[in-house]
């Protein structure tokens, strides 16, 4: 069993020192309460501003941003997920990314990532987000093509997706398919929104039957205005944990004898039939008219 904190905040765009300073604010305090990780929402660190991002933050200091939310991690005796863009030109990313990915303007891509990293400051995870939502997100970055990975942390298997990608039930059977018993989701929902987390991210704890963790931004950064609703769902469905939509840290306790009872009782992981599904995939592909009456 492990207790889980999550930060739900409010970040300013590109004030980087004073999002590190929530952080580590944060990861000092729910050290304190004995939680061995904590979960901040989608590029917190720098904040939620795709295209400012993308024409204002210089690459170059990223390496920095990253070594100094590794200190925090070093220096308050936690894990820590954190989200950042990430150059896709020639970087590895959970093994993909690539000279290929390239921006509209032709220029290197970036990608929304997510890490984890141990208490001692180590990466023991990166995942980048697969599906970006929204016209500034496709304009500022490029998608990802590779699944999550699973990663062993503090005797739980765990994985990561971002925001968008926990509303597609594929992303997070992907991840429970290789194992995954804990999912740590970074994100920035916008207000109106409420029907994700309290809906979609608890449908997927059920169907795969894991631990979902979903950490939100809340308040207004620049021209979004984000609600909160922060929640941890464990493989039944049930909220362990939710916020409201002001400033929050939540805890909550997982472990790996709920998943694995869940997916005893009812094996749907055992029971999928992927073959089945491709193949009816396949029948989706436009093809010849048929005659009016035939049913095949």
């Amino acid at each position: 069993m492990m207790l889980l904190s999550v930060l739900q905040a409010n970040a300013a765009v590109l004030d980087v020192e004073a999002n590190l300073r929530t952080i580590d604010e944060a990861a000092s305090r729910a050290a304190r309460a004995g939680a061995g990780l904590l979960l901040t929402p989608e590029l917190f660190p720098v904040g939620y501003g795709p295209l400012r991002l993308r024409s204002e933050l210089d690459p170059a200091t990223l390496p920095a941003i990253r070594e100094s939310l590794a200190g925090i991690a070093r220096r308050n005796g936690i894990g820590l997920v954190y989200s950042l863009p990430a150059e896709a030109a020639g970087a590895a990313v959970n093994g993909g990314g690539g000279s290929r990915d390239m921006d509209r303007a032709g220029g290197p891509g970036w990608h929304i990532s997510a890490s984890l990293v141990d208490a001692g400051g180590t990466e023991l995870l990166r995942y980048a987000k697969v599906h970006l939502f929204g016209d500034e997100e496709r304009k500022a970055f490029v998608a990802a093509n590779e699944p999550p990975a699973v990663v062993d942390f503090l005797g739980i298997r765990t994985s990561l997706l971002i925001c968008y990608d926990i509303e597609f039930p594929e992303a997070a059977r992907a991840a429970a398919a290789r194992g995954a018993e804990l999912l740590l989701v970074p994100t920035a929902l916008s207000e109106g929104y409420a029907a994700v987390p309290q809906v979609l991210v608890r449908a997927r704890a059920l169907e795969s039957q894991l631990n979902v963790a979903y950490a939100n931004h809340c308040g207004a950064e620049d021209s979004y205005t984000f609600g909160g609703g922060s929640v941890v769902a464990g493989p039944d469905g049930g909220l362990l944990a939710a916020a409201g939509n002001a400033p929050e840290l939540l805890f909550a306790t997982v472990g790996t004898e709920a998943v694995r009872a869940a997916r005893d009782e009812v094996p749907y992981l055992r029971e999928r039939r992927p073959e089945l599904y491709r193949e009816w995939e396949a029948r989706l592909a436009p093809g010849p008219a048929r005659p009016a009456g035939h049913l095949a």
